[in-house]
């Protein structure tokens, strides 16, 4: 059964989790500490590119498995108009109540 986004422990990655599946943009950027990074199955990406194809352009949606690390690190079934639906993987270093870095891949 997957975990409502309102009951995800960590509150930046809850609002990280809530800006990407209701497409918000600027509530996501927001959730980011300024100078954010992320990778995409152990390589770096531009954040704003990457988040713009595979989030925002694509109507991505996170369904929350199961949480671990404090909330720090979930396993989803992420879906986008791009590729379908896919179980992944997301780890966030937070830091002063914002997201640091992120880092996702299949699971």
């Amino acid at each position: 059964m997957p975990i409502q986004t309102t009951k995800l422990s960590d509150p930046a990655v809850r609002a990280f989790v809530t800006a990407v599946n209701a497409h918000d943009r600027e509530a996501f950027r927001a959730a980011l500490a300024p100078g954010a990074t992320m990778s995409d199955d152990g390589s770096d990406r531009d954040i704003d590119e990457w988040t713009g194809r595979e989030i925002f352009d694509s109507h991505g949606h996170m369904e929350i498995e199961k949480e671990s690390s404090g909330g720090l690190a979930l396993t989803a079934r992420y879906s986008n108009d791009a590729w379908g639906e896919m179980r992944t993987k997301w780890q966030f270093v937070v830091e002063g109540g914002k997201v640091t870095r992120f880092e996702t891949g299949e699971a």
